[in-house]
């Protein structure tokens, strides 16, 4: 049970491991580059503004760059619960409690599943692809089919969020720089010749279906209308593209733009849909016309001021070999033989991975999907949606820590978007109040179940999803932010407290029907099943959702009722964990025998990570179950499981077995095959492969290098609780912390050098220390003495204050 002083005291263990610092080295290049275009969309480089995408592949003979609106959705809302299903709950339990699964999940699967197709239905809609656009180009007297070019360089800076290439024909340089501007929310790409008027282009766009191109005023235009999955006329999209030239000429044909003789051109790209924006065509209108009357200079200085303003709050260095002089497909290769050569790689996958969340979102936009924001197909894989089995979650979990509040609001948002229709779906399926969501939601605010219950049944969506509503929180200690969620976690709660049964077999409380994400067990029998009651994940939810919810009512002062209700409730819940006779976690509230050993989702360790229910300190022997569970699944997967192990074992304070998984997931993959199995790790392009792609693989290895090098869960602070042998030098600033703190540390030859804490709210922080350590402490540069206790000294900060600890 978490303690109800959490915000209120903050401690922090520091681990003397192997360590060392940051602030002796230069920062390193944070570039992603290459010596040829891109030969498939995997190999591209995404750039985008949290709602505007471009992949451009840095093409000789022609450029094609992917557009992304991540508002552009087919679907429709719509109502795709069975309101009749709460009619089959009772039968349903009474099987579940009987032990006869199997016949349950008969009864499940015609009665207690979505009505209709779900996620195939029409009206539950994709993500799509925005459309291409095509910069063909032309070479004086040169036959484009015989083209040969030197020189070539392809990069993305990380420091600027802008991607480059540049070449030479006979002699002549030619540069392209694109971005997406944070600014003025227009896609900008600059070309330039290096000799005047060699520069000769036709620009042209198009779409797999439903679009329509032309020209009109020097702008090349193309619209459509997606399907809505009931008459067609589904939400409305539309891109114009204008041009500014220095030298030459520009002409309008039909279809296309082509420029003739020019030395420089500046394509600007403004796009948008109707997504709740009825006016969405004046504003395409109003952009182009604010970043065409700025000059390039300034349209470029003002993208990477506002860019800036978020990346540059973390710095990370993990010591030398660095070997960023090699191209990143290169250092991929080398660091699968032998990770030690280059140390910069973990650095620039961690950047990289919080480059890709301000590139995916801001405040008062969507939140990342499967996809993040980046697609080229117009059926996504597994429809670009947000699945609320880990994906979308992971998809957060590095903002925090990483120095990017700001970037929840979006999932909070989307979240505080499905409470009217979770309502609902908890009416028709248990005839009870609160909100649940299942597995799988959209833009348009889905919560019914899925399409089968041998996955579309799990009813911790919703508990989920508020654990990380909490943990916004948590790192914050924003009680105005609290007060605003609170509805949204309570209600959360009450579908949970108002639907809990009695298991016969134990006594506890537990949930009905339910299932463990995506994973089946044997029956007795020895057939399968995946429906169940009181699966782990579950439990744990519950039981985290229910302490939040107490403290939360306490700090705001309000149901006090609900909150004695929801005390008594706790008391009766299953434990964290239980283990089973093989010395590993249980997975299910039986000791059911699991029917894929190396399944991908290891949804029982969630206690471990996000939650943090299970410790090494608090609950060793659970603890060591889930060691015990990691061990027996293996470490392989695809990219977003690697991950998420890798988190887990950081949780473990195991640095050598976390490491050992990033170097997993940096493995170089080429399919792009849908996997549910092993083989995931990274594209040329670092972008997480399952295969196919799947942002969240980044996310949770940005959030696994950060577990490595700071922990604060439990009022526990842990500097570089999970450091592994390779990274004996570095430093780190800039990583938050919860109760509002903001660290950093130094390390070298092994030994802490010195951490520092600034307090963004005012709050009481412990520090544990090494053992036999001397040390220093001042607070804003002024000389405290503060004696230890049992190896714990208090640093009690104001606002604004910082705390400095030197060790000898």
């Amino acid at each position: 049970m978490i303690k109800k002083a959490t915000m209120k005291k903050v401690v922090i263990l520091i681990f003397p491991l192997i360590i060392l610092t940051l602030a002796t080295h230069a920062q390193q290049s944070l570039r992603l580059w290459y010596n040829k275009p891109a030969q498939n969309w995997e190999e591209t480089l995404p750039l985008g503004n949290g709602r505007l995408g471009m992949m451009p592949n840095g093409g000789v003979k022609e450029e094609n760059i992917i557009l992304n609106d991540i508002t552009l959705w087919s679907g429709s809302p719509y109502d795709a619960n069975n309101h009749e299903a709460y009619k089959k709950l009772p039968e349903i339990r009474k099987l579940l409690l009987e032990g006869k699964n199997e016949q349950a999940q008969e009864m499940a699967n015609k009665y207690f599943i979505c009505s209709g197709p779900g996620s195939g239905d029409p009206r539950y809609g994709c993500y799509q692809v925005l459309g291409s656009l095509h910069l063909y180009f032309a070479y004086n007297n040169i036959d484009s089919n015989h083209l040969k070019f030197t020189g070539y360089n392809r990069s993305l800076s990380l420091n600027d969020a802008i991607a480059s290439c540049a070449y030479q024909i006979n002699g002549v340089t030619y540069k392209r720089e694109c971005f997406t501007s944070f600014d003025d929310d227009v896609d900008v790409i600059k070309l330039g010749a290096g000799s005047p008027g060699r520069l000769n282009c036709k620009i042209s766009l198009d779409r797999p279906e439903r679009s329509s191109v032309f020209t009109k005023n020097d702008l090349l235009e193309m619209s459509g209308q997606l399907d809505n999955g009931v008459d067609g006329k589904g939400m409305k999209y539309l891109v114009k593209v204008k041009v500014k030239l220095k030298g030459g000429s520009l002409q309008a044909n039909e279809k296309t733009l082509d420029i003739q003789h020019a030395t420089e051109a500046v394509i600007y790209i403004s796009a948008g849909t109707n997504y709740h924006d009825p006016v969405f065509e004046t504003k395409i209108d109003e952009a182009l016309r604010k970043a065409e009357q700025k000059s390039y200079a300034l349209e470029r200085s003002d993208h990477i001021k506002n860019y800036r303003a978020l990346f540059d709050r973390v710095k990370l260095n993990l010591g030398k070999p660095v070997a960023d002089d090699l191209s990143t497909n290169r250092r991929l290769t080398d660091f699968e033989k032998d990770p030690s050569g280059d140390n910069g790689l973990p650095v620039l996958f961690f950047q990289y991975g919080r480059y890709l969340s301000i590139s995916s979102t801001r405040p008062g936009l969507l939140p990342p999907n499967l996809q993040g924001l980046w697609a080229n197909q117009i059926h996504t894989p597994w429809n670009g949606d947000y699945h609320l089995d880990v994906n979308v979650e992971m998809d957060n979990w590095q903002n925090d820590v990483t120095n990017l509040a700001e970037l929840d609001e979006p999932l909070v948002k989307l979240v505080s978007g499905l409470v009217k229709n979770g309502e609902r779906t908890a009416k028709s399926y248990f005839d009870t109040t609160g909100w649940v969501a299942h597995v799988i939601t959209n833009v348009w605010g889905y919560t019914a179940p899925g399409e089968s219950a041998s996955w579309g049944i799990p009813l911790s969506g919703s508990g989920w999803l508020c654990d990380n509503l909490w943990k916004h929180y948590a790192f914050t200690n924003n009680k105005s932010y609290l007060k605003k969620i609170y509805p949204v976690l309570r209600g959360a709660a009450l579908f949970y407290n108002n639907i809990l049964i009695r298991d016969t077999q134990t006594g506890w409380l537990v949930t009905s029907p339910s299932s463990s994400p995506e994973n089946s067990f044997y029956l007795p029998n020895g057939k399968t099943a995946n429906v169940c009651m009181g699966p782990t994940i579950d439990n744990q939810i519950v039981r985290e959702l229910f302490a939040h919810v107490i403290e939360a009512s306490e700090w705001l002062n309000v149901d006090k009722d609900f909150r004695d209700t929801l005390e008594n409730k706790l008391r009766q819940l299953p434990p964290p964990g239980e283990i089973s006779k093989d010395g590993s976690l249980m997975e299910w509230l039986r000791d059911f025998k699991q029917t894929d050993l190396h399944h991908r989702h290891i949804s029982h360790l969630y206690g471990l990570f996000p939650a943090s229910l299970i410790t090494p300190e608090k609950t060793p022997l659970l603890a060591q179950a889930c060691k015990k569970t990691l061990q027996m699944r293996g470490d392989d997967g695809p990219g977003w499981s690697i991950a998420y192990k890798m988190l887990w074992w950081a949780r473990l304070h195991d640095g050598a077995m976390a490491y050992k998984l990033f170097r997993d997931l940096m493995r170089p993959v080429t399919s792009t095959q849908i996997n549910y199995g092993a083989g995931g790790g990274v594209y040329p392009n670092l972008l997480s492969a399952g295969p196919p792609f799947q942002i969240d693989g980044n996310f949770g290895g940005t959030a696994g290098i950060a577990e490595m090098l700071v922990q604060s869960q439990n009022g526990l602070i842990q500097f570089l609780p999970a450091i592994p042998a390779q990274w004996s030098r570095g430093s780190y600033s800039g990583l938050c912390v919860r109760g509002g703190g903001v660290v950093s540390a130094i390390w070298k030859n092994h030994k802490l050098q010195s951490i520092s804490l600034k307090a963004k709210t005012a709050n009481s922080f412990h520090v544990k220390l090494p053992d036999g350590t001397k040390y220093t402490v001042t607070i804003d540069k002024r000389s405290v003495h503060i004696p230890s206790s049992d190896g714990i000294i208090d640093l009690p900060l104001k606002k604004g204050q910082t705390a400095h600890v030197v060790f000898e």
